[in-house]
């Protein structure tokens, strides 16, 4: 007979079964690009954020669907299982999610900097307030050199806004725009693209990632593919087994959504991402004509990568094989071994049972009889010795004159 299910597993159920298509959802085709998909969630997030709608709980269900959605469709591996089979084939309950820590609170803030200090994975995303202010074009841009860094100092959840100018010469050479920190403080560096209102809309994200005694973060407009590896994803596979973590380390190896840029004025940030304290960093952004020889390099290092990563999904699927005969084998080595005593032991006992001489008491007993025997014999030597001592005669000491006096004579 079934057992009666709770209501929150029938809620569950119920939800499953309301869930819309996340392409519906974020208003997207399916054969839409990464960057159209963000964008379109960007978009959603800052129209139904719970800043932004405190007391509206369908905006908070609306967000709450947008987010989910948007998890599916920006990890390729989920986006191509739910394109084959549907909510079924994706691990809804253990999608990641993007807090923003601004509307957080105090306690929740603490507990994720827990979390996030013992290894725990915790993705990020930009206030809203941030990306709304862009929006509107109510943020202060301070103009960058090109070959020139700048280093300053952004609050938590805050962002410091760049504009930097290149010609058609330049662009053609490629451009880089690198922040580093040297006190190890996390931060975002971004992107924007200008709108028409003469607002600013999030295009790009990188987070900073430690690297020796700093942290730090790039983008790279080099006319060719160039990839980005987003190490949460090797993360939380090194927490569920950490044979999965050395396959799917480079699974986070993706290309970046923009290779190049045009020649005009382009808008760069640096969001303070610490949970409680400001970070500090230095941002340059350089030409890459003097370095074509770095160019080359990272163009072969790059698709070398690539495809190593072929090379070790075709690697899982042999060690995968390898180590199930082996734990196989392992385990069948234990049952031999216990066969082979057992048997062993059966036969020994076969051979003592071919015998008429009754069984010897233990050691024990008969160590116990011996010292009582041996206890008995000395005591029987000792009341010998004294009984021999008795009846031996005493010998005479010299001194020992019997004189005898004759009392009828007088003297």
């Amino acid at each position: 007979m079934p057992g009666r299910r709770s209501k929150s597993e029938k809620k569950d159920d119920d939800e499953k079964q309301l869930r819309r298509d996340p392409y519906e959802v974020l208003g997207v085709n399916r054969n839409s690009t990464d960057q159209e998909i963000k964008s379109a969630y960007r978009k959603m997030a800052l129209k139904f954020h719970p800043d932004k709608n405190a007391n509206d709980p369908k905006a908070a269900d609306m967000f709450k669907e947008a987010t989910f959605s948007y998890n599916i469709l920006a990890d390729p591996d989920k986006r191509r299982q739910y394109d084959s089979s549907g909510f079924e084939a994706v691990e809804s309950d253990n999608q990641e999610l993007e807090l923003d820590l601004s509307s957080l609170g105090a306690v929740n803030t603490m507990f994720a900097a827990l979390f996030s200090k013992l290894g725990v994975p915790i993705k990020t995303t930009v206030s809203a307030t941030v990306l709304e202010e862009a929006l509107n074009g109510l943020v202060t841009i301070r103009p960058l050199p090109l070959g020139e860094f700048i280093s300053r100092r952004v609050e938590k959840q805050c962002a410091h806004f760049y504009s930097v100018t290149i010609t058609e010469e330049e662009a053609r050479a490629g451009f880089v725009c690198r922040v580093q920190s040297s006190d190890k403080s996390k931060f975002k560096l971004l992107y924007f693209d200008q709108e028409d209102n003469g607002g600013f809309s999030l295009a790009l994200q990188e987070d900073s990632a430690k690297n020796g005694k700093f942290t730090s973060a790039g983008m790279y407009f080099l006319g060719f593919p160039v990839y980005r590896l987003d190490q949460t994803m090797n993360s939380i596979a090194a927490a569920k087994d950490p044979d999965t973590s050395f396959f799917k380390k480079l699974d986070g190896f993706q290309p970046c959504e923009l290779t190049e840029l045009k020649a005009g004025t382009h808008t760069f940030a640096v969001y303070g991402d610490n949970f409680f304290k400001s970070a500090n960093y230095t941002i340059e952004v350089l030409c890459a004509a003097p370095f074509n020889e770095e160019k080359e390099n990272l163009r072969n290092v790059e698709a070398q990568i690539l495809s190593k990563r072929a090379e070790i999904s075709k690697f899982e699927s042999e060690y995968r094989e390898v180590l199930a005969q082996f734990t196989e084998m392992t385990s069948r080595y234990a049952h031999e071994m216990q066969t082979i005593d057992e048997l062993l032991k059966q036969r020994n006992e076969i051979h003592a049972s071919y015998t008429v001489v009754p069984l010897k008491r233990s050691s024990s007993s008969s160590k116990g009889r011996s010292k009582t025997s041996s206890k008995e014999s000395k005591e029987d030597g000792e009341v010998r010795e004294k009984r021999s001592t008795r009846e031996r005669p005493r010998k005479k000491k010299w001194y020992n004159l019997h004189l005898r006096v004759d009392k009828r004579k007088a003297c």
